[in-house]
């Protein structure tokens, strides 16, 4: 895993504000989650807490958020501390994930993408398995290991584009360009086959493995605008997984 989020975590903090992660992205994964109330949930790559802060304003008991990269964890700190919610976050890698008290829900945004090798997939697939009680779920939103993005179309109407760097294979790069106001950065993550992860998935022990496409959120526009989201949702780079252990 190569790409270091601590340079870029406050221009990935406001890149979660573009509306494809609201109405596509963020509508997708929390319709997965379901209700969380009362439960205990680990937030996997948590970056600066989108997703965990949302989990516990939702309901649930516990909420711990784990990530790599110190900058995200700084950033999800600093607003634990403006507006407590009764958060723990710290740094972690997902493959080394050794909590004595596992969790009934583990979620991930865009953390399996990061693995360029089965090894790297499945270490992280066994970490997730470990953080988990026996039937607790994982649900996760990833760079879509159907799509051959060597062949993807263009997504800069929604804010981003993507690109191939090689040969499209196993563990081939993949360039994604986000655009902001004041400028642009790049992340990189990698290939790697539906195939891949079901075998790293089945080997980790999760017993049931469910893929879901992206949704678009009927709070946003009337039904005309739907026009504007057909590309994003006919030729989808993300999925969605949902996983029980």
């Amino acid at each position: 895993m190569t790409t270091d989020y601590d340079p870029i975590a406050e221009q990935y903090q406001r890149a979660k504000q573009q509306p494809w992660r609201t109405f596509v992205e963020s509508y997708t994964l929390m319709n997965l989650v379901g209700d969380p109330s009362g439960l205990s949930v680990l937030d996997v790559a948590c970056g600066e807490g989108f997703y965990t802060r949302m989990i516990r304003h939702r309901g649930a008991a516990r909420v711990v958020g784990v990530d790599l990269s110190q900058g995200m964890i700084e950033l999800a700190q600093t607003q634990e501390t403006r507006r407590p919610l009764g958060i723990e976050f710290r740094v972690a890698d997902a493959r080394e994930l050794t909590d004595t008290e596992p969790f009934d829900l583990t979620i991930a945004a865009y953390l399996l993408n990061y693995a360029s090798t089965q090894d790297e997939l499945e270490a992280m697939c066994e970490g997730i398995a470990r953080s988990l009680k026996p039937g607790g779920r994982f649900v996760t939103v990833n760079s879509n290991p159907a799509r051959d993005f060597s062949l993807a179309p263009s997504y800069r109407k929604y804010g981003f584009e993507t690109s191939v760097i090689g040969d499209w294979q196993e563990g081939t790069p993949i360039r994604w360009t986000f655009h902001l106001a004041d400028g642009s950065f790049e992340i990189e993550n990698y290939y790697l086959s539906q195939e891949s992860h079901e075998q790293a998935f089945r080997k980790s022990g999760f017993r049931e493995v469910r893929w879901h496409r992206p949704e678009l959120s009927p709070d946003f526009l009337p039904q005309s605008d739907r026009d504007f989201w057909s590309t994003l949702l006919e030729f989808p780079p993300i999925a969605f997984v949902e996983c029980i252990k």
